[in-house]
């Protein structure tokens, strides 16, 4: 049979393909992906030789789990919807949460402002200008319950993005839902808690890649003991693919990533089937539809591969690859913005195609500010049309059985799995931070993208080609800078009137079980409770770990 086509293409590539050719070339002489993959002009039954469908393809919610991680996948259940939202006060950023709650979406997921990341008070020097700009600014227990009124713990699903952090605000997270009566092991929802890729990708780092190794493993033992529905780590593609990455590059230094968490979590003594159902995922979904829904199947399916062959795990939970997803954030244009409601799209039905868990659909105006309410309820409604309108949610994997899907699945996962292994002859991935190889790999894809961009290769629909003279008629949306102010008045007022004694006390506990093995999550809840801030506990562990400082890139 295979002979047959083969030589039957050979007739039709002589006979049929090379006359029109002749007369109507090519638009180009070689068509490539978003990630600069050659693509060839036909796929057949000869891209299947080498695929078997029990082993690389299977059912879906079985090994290898390519085809999903559930057998009815969107038949049973819609996947969650999640807009990321946050900014200003916790009060403005609470209000955003109950519309978007009113509007449909089906869980929370909450942007923190950059000096709560980077772990300062909003009354901090280096917060100046920063509080509440790009996410919301939390400096306090007293924030935290602010931003969570009236919105019951045990019935939302929670999305924190939040990494050098992480163990303060899952702590303040933790009390708040003790302060509605809600006891930890009903909680659920994930914290990025990735430090990993902060050092490659994005810089919200405190402190060096070896000792944020200690805090997250922390908290996957508490979380293990203590909030079984908790995901502990939600290891994120995102952002390396934001930097100008591949998805190739994509996969492969997120499931890295993945493999330092597991390998240092059983190396701290956890059994990986205690803590491994719980770790998730974060991906990209970029514009080339197909590339992006290979990606997602290559990498569930070598996901499933590590951890069943490599790290011996015995639970099939333990093999699952659950992932969140958000549209490219990096292929929005400032020009013509409406065009992004499109390119949304797209990236919004690769994802669902892909077999997504969750998703974010980016909003149209997030090139020019902060969302603003409108385009917010467009890109949910993006996503209400996708599940209820389109069909893509009557059967699991549709794309399954293409020969171009498959075919692009198995390439993908193969030079992925090529830059692990050299990852692992370099000592890991700590060891390919502190060389600055990630790091360089990603800069040098995304400076070729750019080129190509510039040079026309790649086309940008109202940036580098069908440009119009248009000036923009979106309201965007603004922070007031009045807010910095109304942050630190608060912040003021808290400080003067809680124990301060309590607070002394207890900072000095974090200090002592940082000089020790002692795990740092419960006394860091016992520290939030007490409101001493964020920045105070962060400080504590600044003294004891010291800061980061990045490697020039030349």
């Amino acid at each position: 049979m295979d002979r047959d086509i083969n030589n039957l293409r050979k007739t039709w590539e002589e006979n049929v393909l090379g006359k029109v050719i002749r007369r109507f070339p090519e638009r180009m002489s070689e068509f490539r992906t978003v990630s600069d993959q050659i693509i060839d002009r036909l796929y057949t039954p000869e891209e299947m030789e080498n695929i078997d469908y029990l082993s690389d393809i299977g059912f879906p919610g079985e090994w290898p789990y390519t085809r999903g991680v559930q057998p009815t996948m969107y038949r049973g259940r819609l996947w969650t919807m999640r807009q990321y939202a946050g900014f200003a006060t916790a009060e403005e950023s609470n209000k955003r949460y109950r519309y978007l709650l009113e509007q449909g979406q089906t869980g929370l997921s909450v942007a923190f402002d950059l000096p709560t990341q980077m772990g300062y008070d909003s009354d901090h020097s280096m917060a100046l200008g920063e509080v509440g700009k790009c996410g919301v600014a939390i400096s306090s227990l007293s924030d935290m319950e602010v931003l969570f009124r009236e919105i019951p713990l045990d019935k939302v699903s929670t999305s924190m993005t939040i990494n050098s952090t992480a163990i303060i605000l899952l702590a303040m997270y933790i009390a708040v839902a003790e302060k509605q009566g809600i006891s930890p092991e009903k909680l659920t929802g994930t914290i990025q808690n990735d430090i990993l890729k902060e050092y490659v990708a994005r810089g919200t780092y405190i402190f060096p890649p070896r000792e944020s190794m200690r805090l997250i493993t922390d908290i996957f033992e508490y979380c293990s003991k203590h909030l079984p529905r908790w995901n502990t780590i939600s290891i994120s593609g995102y952002h390396i693919r934001e930097a100008g990455s591949t998805a190739i590059q994509e996969v492969a230094f997120t499931l890295a990533n993945g493999i330092t968490y597991v390998q240092a979590a059983m190396d701290k003594g956890l059994n990986v089937d205690k803590f491994a159902p719980r770790l998730a995922f974060f991906f990209n979904s970029h514009n080339d539809l197909f590339e992006e829904v290979a990606k997602f199947r290559a990498a569930r399916r070598l996901w499933a591969k590590l951890m069943r062959d490599r790290f011996k795990a015995r639970n099939p939970r333990s093999w699952l690859m659950r992932f969140h997803t958000q549209t490219a954030g990096c292929s929005l244009t400032a020009q013509q913005p409406e065009n992004n409601i499109v390119r949304v799209t797209l990236q919004a039905l690769a994802a669902v195609l892909g077999g997504t868990q969750s998703l974010h659909t980016n909003s149209m105006d997030e090139a020019l500010a902060l969302p603003g309410e409108k385009a917010v309820r467009i890109a949910l409604r993006t996503q209400h049309i996708l599940a209820h309108e389109s069909g893509v949610t009557n059967t699991v994997d549709p794309l399954a059985g293409s020969y171009f899907i498959e075919s692009l699945t198995s390439k993908i996962e193969k030079e992925a799995m090529e830059y692990i292994e050299r990852l692992d002859e370099m000592g890991g991935v700590l060891a390919a931070i502190e060389s600055g190889y990630i790091q360089r790999e990603i800069a040098e894809k995304a400076y070729e993208y750019q080129r190509d961009v510039e040079e026309r290769k790649k086309i940008i629909v109202g940036v580098n080609k069908y440009e119009i003279d248009e000036s923009t008629t979106l309201e965007t949306m603004k922070v007031d800078p009045a807010i910095e102010e109304k942050q630190k008045t608060q912040l003021g007022l808290l400080k003067a009137s809680r124990d301060k004694d309590m607070v002394e006390h207890v900072l000095k506990r974090l200090e002592m079980a940082a000089r020790s093995d002692e795990n740092l999550m419960p006394v860091i809840i016992e520290a939030v409770k007490s409101y001493a801030t964020l920045g105070e506990i962060s400080d504590v562990l600044r003294d004891r770990f010291g800061e980061y400082r990045a490697m020039e890139l030349f």
